[in-house]
């Protein structure tokens, strides 16, 4: 398909490109408007010169660059192929690796693209950030694979031409858009790059079918040039744009007699976008273009070939004041910017980035990638976001309704109506922009191993500052509400009766998923000293025998699992295990009686571990009353019951 007027710039890295003086006659004037960025002319010049049987390696490289910087990859590729197959021991520089193996993606070629990739990568270096991003290519892929498949009910717009529709920027529910459709003019103006027309700034109804009517926007945004990419702010009151360098119905050249990109701003007067006003960080001699806000319209993104970059166009950003001046522009770093074209960029309202890039792994062409930017507009990890938003066209300008999920982005693909078309698209599937963790805790006994499910668990930043606490235990450990930062490190306190406090340190996975965590509790000794009644100090339910039996009962157990307890507590410690009864009855059965009992105790407590050595048990029977409820002394059962008891005496520590 033939490329739209937008390829132009992007392979200095932005739409619509520079327009360039007049040519003189002959390979020079090829030349010539070959290094003004004039290709459509380049490419009749060029073509008539290799007919006539003049080719060189010099030749081949331009006329492969001009086609290559129309999107018209299927004549780009006839060229670059001869350039490497006739001139191969002139060694091309290195980027014509890198261009002959995005034309062979583009066309299908994904085993000869690799190739030269491979050769891109050998003769650039394996220090460029390409190299870099290229030993993950394995791995890249996959990623692309698991983000495809998101997005459903994509859609050529009703309102596409045949002409070049590009560009989205929605605000009141209006789209705006840059096309170069024909306008009714009796003189069709043409970019000398394209061929085609000049682009201006249109709008219609975001929802629009074929029907709806496209409106040009009205005011001083109209200009004999090209006006393209718009974003307007919350308020309606103020709209950035990408203009050729024409102010006050001037145009305006650099030293090279190119008519470069540029950022303006223009006001909402009564419906007319009025006093245009150039952006005081443009930058003559060099592109700046493509404007986005932040959600708090303090910060403006763009794409710029400025110095300071890594390649052939970055995203940059930069400040704006409450005053409305703007500060100075501040690359964005090599973890967004490659050596090749990095462009369009759209920020969403949840501080989501998109934008266009060809310097990574890809489906061939330009494709969109996506970040999450912190509130220093630091990103995280880079997410191709997969089919069928990409493809082995060159795709871009993609915007998203964050709430609604839908959006529209544009692309030169087959099957379109004209150079290049704008689609619509619903996202039915969040992309995972965020390495985000949960935290699964899980609180055990020390010596059980067993779950605390009723603990109290307190979470910290690393400095201390309460960020939530959680008492609830489900689905295996105690869930918090919040979403964590991947490789952050976080403090907990846990608290439960009869434990000791612990505070503990965890660190984050580095990959979205759920880091599970374990504390473990100690429980607090229970305070005791020779001589003392394990009993008493443990307040023990009594413990109950069936009638004239010494088998320990289900409730007995409960109870001696207390005791238990605390000579784990305690390894050292020997205990004196004594049974009494009441008066009633015979001293010979009682004696009987309690003697059994206190050595059934003794059995238990050894058959849950506690050593032999450490135990020993005697019945008393009722030779040890504590109160005067003797033989022959009349009682309440409540008397007698108080006689009826066991005593766990601590004999060592």
């Amino acid at each position: 398909m033939k490329k739209g007027i937008y390829t132009a710039a992007l392979f200095t890295a932005f739409l619509l490109g520079n327009t360039g003086a007049q040519a003189q006659a002959g390979l020079k004037k090829a030349d010539k408007e070959h290094d003004q960025w004039a290709y459509i002319d380049a490419i009749s010049i060029y073509e008539k010169v290799a007919k006539r049987g003049y080719v060189s390696k010099d030749l081949l490289e331009k006329l492969g660059d001009a086609y290559y910087f129309n999107a018209r990859y299927a004549e780009a590729e006839k060229h670059y192929e001869r350039l490497f197959t006739e001139y191969a021991s002139e060694a091309p520089a290195s980027e014509y690796y890198y261009r002959y193996a995005q034309t062979l993606q583009h066309t299908g070629k994904e085993t000869e693209a690799k190739s030269y990739y491979d050769q891109f990568v050998s003769k650039a270096g394996s220090n460029t950030q390409i190299a870099q991003i290229r030993k993950n290519e394995a791995e890249l892929k996959k990623q692309i694979q698991a983000n495809s498949g998101r997005y459903d009910q994509v859609n050529n717009l009703a309102t596409n031409t045949q002409f070049a529709d590009y560009g989205s920027y929605v605000h009141n529910n209006q789209l705006y858009f840059t096309s170069a459709r024909d306008t009714g003019s009796l003189h069709k103006r043409e970019h000398t790059w394209t061929g085609d027309a000049f682009t201006s700034l249109y709008s219609v109804a975001s929802t629009a079918t074929k029907d709806d009517k496209v409106t040009r926007l009205k005011g001083k945004v109209k200009s004999p040039l090209n006006e393209s990419t718009a974003v307007v702010t919350k308020d309606g009151n103020t709209m950035y744009f990408t203009r050729n360098n024409y102010i006050d119905n001037e145009r305006k050249y650099d030293s090279n007699k190119n008519t470069n990109l540029k950022i303006y701003r223009a006001e909402n007067v009564k419906g007319k976008w009025e006093n245009v006003t150039e952006l005081s960080f443009n930058m003559d001699g060099y592109n700046t273009a493509h404007p986005t806000l932040s959600q708090d319209e303090a910060t403006m993104y763009f794409s710029s070939d400025r110095p300071g970059g890594f390649g052939g166009s970055d995203l940059w950003q930069v400040a704006i004041h409450p005053s409305g001046v703007f500060g100075g522009p501040v690359n964005m770093g090599s973890a967004i910017n490659t050596e090749m074209r990095e462009t369009f960029p759209y920020v969403t309202e949840t501080g989501e980035l998109y934008f266009s890039s060809d310097g990574r792994i890809g489906l061939g062409g330009l494709d969109v990638y996506a970040t999450k930017l912190d509130r220093n507009s630091n990103p995280s990890e880079i997410h191709n976001v997969g089919a069928p938003i990409n493809g082995n066209a060159d795709d871009f300008a993609y915007y998203i309704n964050p709430t609604t999920k839908q959006g529209f982005f544009s692309s030169n693909r087959d099957g379109g109506k004209g150079n290049d078309d704008i689609y619509s698209f619903y996202e039915s599937k969040a992309l995972q922009l965020e390495c985000i963790q949960k935290l699964l805790l899980t609180v055990v006994d020390s010596k059980t191993r067993n779950i605390i499910p009723d603990a109290n668990v307190t979470l910290y930043d690393r400095l201390y500052t309460e960020l939530g606490t959680s008492n609830r235990y489900q689905n295996d450990g105690y869930v918090f509400n919040n979403e964590f930062k991947c490789g952050e490190g976080y403090r907990l306190k846990v608290e439960k009766n009869e434990y000791t406090t612990k505070e503990d340190f965890v660190q984050m996975n580095k990959e979205s998923g759920v880091t599970e965590h374990t504390i473990v509790l100690e429980r607090v000794k229970t305070p005791v000293k020779k001589g003392d009644d394990l009993f008493k100090v443990l307040k023990l339910n009594p413990i109950y025998f069936d009638l004239d039996k010494y088998n320990i009962r289900p409730d007995a157990a409960a109870e001696l699992a207390k005791v238990l307890a605390v000579l784990e507590e305690y390894p050292t410690m020997k205990i004196d295990i004594r049974s009494h009864t009441d008066s009633r009855a015979s001293h010979k059965y009682n004696d009987k009686l309690s003697d059994g009992r206190a050595k059934s105790t003794r059995e238990w407590l050894i058959s849950q571990g506690i050593e032999a050595s450490r135990l020993s048990a005697k019945g008393y029977g009722e030779r040890q009353l504590i109160n005067e409820c003797a033989d022959g002394v009349k009682c309440s059962e409540e008397a007698h019951q108080a006689n009826r008891r066991s005593e766990f005496i601590i004999l060592e520590m």
